[in-house]
């Protein structure tokens, strides 16, 4: 299952951005994924947003804001044309979320992490990508 975490400096996402973001990086993950558009399959997509202490971040030239998306997905989920619409739309969503604009997109670093088969779990069992699958297949539904 999918999940992504945004790791950003304190107060460098506008109010309504900062409501909104998780559950806009979790769409566009499972979009570039090709998972359903299902109940089960959005509960599955864990976002998270990681809020810095002031003067936690900088780098060797200045102060700004600087955002950092990780994904983690199953091996095989994305191809590399999936994998570069993905980076693409994550970079564009965290610009929005932080009032930025397209000139500042070198700010925003996607790291794309490939969980490889068997060593992801959940509920206590081996999740493999194979199952996922089969489950997009039956139409997203866990119960069909």
């Amino acid at each position: 299952m999918p999940l992504i975490r945004l790791t950003a400096p304190p107060g460098s996402l506008t109010e309504t951005g900062r409501r909104t973001v998780q559950r806009d990086l979790a769409a566009v993950l499972l979009r570039w994924e090709g998972a359903p558009d299902t109940p089960f399959f959005r509960s599955q997509a864990w976002s998270y947003l990681v809020e810095l202490p002031d003067g936690a971040q900088t780098t060797a030239e200045d102060d700004a804001p600087r955002f950092l998306v990780d994904v983690t997905v199953p091996e095989g989920a994305l191809s590399e044309r999936r994998r570069a619409g993905l980076v693409e739309d994550a970079t564009r969503t965290v610009l929005e979320a932080a009032g930025l604009t397209a000139a500042d997109a070198l700010r925003v670093w996607v790291l794309v992490h490939e969980q490889p088969d068997s060593t992801w779990g959940a509920g206590g069992s081996v999740v493999r990508y194979a199952d996922l699958v089969a489950l997009a297949a039956k139409g997203g539904r866990a119960d069909a």
